[in-house]
């Protein structure tokens, strides 16, 4: 396989994982083309030793982690107030959960990608852990055609310990019950029993209030083309609940901080 091969078969996924770190698109895919710019400088920066999807995340870390990058002016000034401090919102311990939860390495792999020892990957993955338990409870809309699929969601935010005000199957059902109930998050199926689009539906709602979302598709690679505004929060189906447990935490976490970021108006 072609470098260039090489790099589109896994570059929809880096995406993923670049915006889950950032919480946008813009600023995901400002890192990984700095990657990619650093790739076709130097080709040998790429370290294949485990794997090319390990190297390529490896390179895409140590772009992340550098200080000139993080200092850059056309990153810093991206709109998003959590984006312009990124080394001091996402730690290296929310890096190697997102890498074992949402990205599926081993831990093995983490180690190489980080930089680190499985020991260290270990304590990294557990303090963030900890941290987002930490995170405030919240309501939380399912919007989800599929019966089971729906019930594993529920269960699952359950046991994370928000709570679930509906479950939505329709476009028409969901902007009903999110005008209703007003959710503090939002987990949503793109392809919904009626035809209609989960994705359609959420953007409604985003035009009354702001919630995080997080979109749930069999076909991740279909949004993440780069060709239009697509959901910065993305989980592919069949997912583990490890998966949702950490993109969930992370929508919420930028959430958080944008709020807490954001200025407060100058008293009377």
């Amino acid at each position: 396989m072609s470098r260039s091969q090489l790099v589109a078969e896994h570059l929809p996924l880096l995406r993923r994982y670049a915006r889950a770190l950032t919480g946008s698109q813009a600023s995901g895919d400002a890192y990984v083309a700095a990657m990619l710019e650093a790739m076709l400088g130097d080709p040998s920066v790429l370290d294949e030793s485990h794997g090319p999807r390990s190297g390529l995340f490896r390179l895409f870390t140590q772009i992340w982690n550098s200080v000139s990058v993080n200092d850059d002016s056309e990153v810093t000034t991206l709109p998003m107030p959590p984006e312009r401090r990124l080394s001091n919102i996402t730690p290296l311990p929310r890096q190697a959960f997102l890498l074992l939860s949402l990205e599926g390495f081993s831990e093995e792999e983490v180690a190489f990608i980080l930089g680190t020892d499985v020991a260290e990957t270990r304590r990294l993955a557990d303090a963030a852990g900890r941290e987002m338990a930490a995170e405030i409870a919240t309501e939380v809309l399912i919007i989800e055609d599929e019966t089971f699929i729906a019930m594993d969601l529920e269960s699952l935010v359950k046991n994370l310990g928000h709570n679930v005000v509906g479950v939505a199957r329709t476009h028409s059902d969901a902007v009903a019950l999110a005008k209703n109930k007003r959710p503090g998050l939002i987990l949503a199926d793109i392809q919904l029993a009626d035809g209609s689009s989960g994705l359609d539906a959420v953007n409604e709602l985003l035009r009354t209030f702001e919630v995080p979302v997080v979109f749930i598709t069999a076909y991740p690679e279909r949004f993440l083309t780069g060709e239009r505004p697509e959901p910065a929060f993305l989980i592919s189906k069949p997912f583990q609940p490890a998966m949702v447990s950490a993109v969930a935490s992370q929508a919420l976490f930028f959430q958080r901080n944008s709020r807490n970021r954001a200025p407060k108006a100058p008293a009377a």
